[in-house]
């Protein structure tokens, strides 16, 4: 999910691979205690990684839908809805963080659009007011997330600009 810049009196939380792991861990820990879902749909880009990972833990299908922002702070538009295997089915939605919820209601609007049995939302990181069903951790922190943090300009691997300026 792109953000637009945050303000500078927020702090930063860099996000490691093993943190990111422990994450996902303590995330299906919560899901299995109250929910089964029969298939995870992470929401592209960011919410497929732990989608997967928590997919895999849970021993569930997994599946993705796409949605995306066309410049940072405009509303979220979808880019590829979920598949109509989730009809009938019990369904987790995961995207990686969530603070106002736009990217989260469009996914639930459509996924329940396809009649699913069920569906509940789930995250790694809470950011805002807008609560999700589960959620692995809360924070204001602007976050930095492991596979997010470099691009590739001029050819080689840098830490991305926006983010160099923050740290």
């Amino acid at each position: 999910m792109r953000r637009s810049q945050p303000p500078a009196s927020k702090g930063v939380l860099e996000v490691d691979w093993p943190f990111f792991g422990e994450l996902c861990r303590a995330l299906a820990l919560r899901v299995a205690r109250d929910y089964e879902p029969e298939i995870v749909l992470g929401i592209a880009k960011a919410g497929v990684i732990p989608g997967v990972v928590v997919a895999s833990i849970l021993q569930s299908e997994f599946t993705s839908m796409a949605v995306t922002r066309r410049e940072a702070g405009d509303q979220p538009v979808l880019v590829s809805g979920p598949p109509p295997t989730i009809r009938g089915r019990r369904v987790l939605v995961v995207d990686e963080t969530c603070d106002t919820g736009s990217t989260m209601k469009l996914a639930l609007s459509e996924i329940r659009a396809l009649h699913p049995a069920e569906v509940r939302s789930a995250v790694s990181f809470k950011t805002g007011e807008y609560a999700p069903d589960f959620h692995a951790f809360e924070t204001d922190n602007f976050i930095i997330l492991p596979w997010d943090r470099e691009i590739i300009q001029g050819g080689e691997l840098v830490m991305r600009p926006d983010y160099a300026a923050r740290l």
